[in-house]
């Protein structure tokens, strides 16, 4: 059970592994691998704070896949899990289910 409350425009997201393990008959290790930038959202703070003072909401919702950059938000270790807490704009699209 994940207890991370993210604050204002961030969002607590959770990478989709590659379940992929050989590639063309060759084996590739965990550290030769890239990280997946496709994740999806588990928590969402309440909004982002304009100049004038307005509260807006977030466009991503819990449960949503998402497409990242690379080197977005901040890796962080709960509980055994790896999350990674980024604010709404490292969030480059949302994946439609089909």
């Amino acid at each position: 059970m994940m207890n991370i409350r993210p604050l204002y425009d961030r969002i607590v997201v959770k990478r989709i592994e590659d379940q992929e393990t050989m590639r063309n008959g060759i084996f590739i290790p965990d550290s030769a691998k890239e990280k997946p930038q496709e994740g999806e959202v588990l928590a969402v703070g309440r909004g982002k704070m304009l100049d004038d003072g307005k509260m807006v909401a977030l466009d991503v919702k819990v449960g949503d896949r998402i497409l990242f950059g690379k080197y977005a938000g901040s890796d962080t270790k709960r509980d055994g899990m790896e999350y990674i807490v980024m604010r709404e704009d490292d969030v480059l699209g949302v994946l439609s289910a089909q």
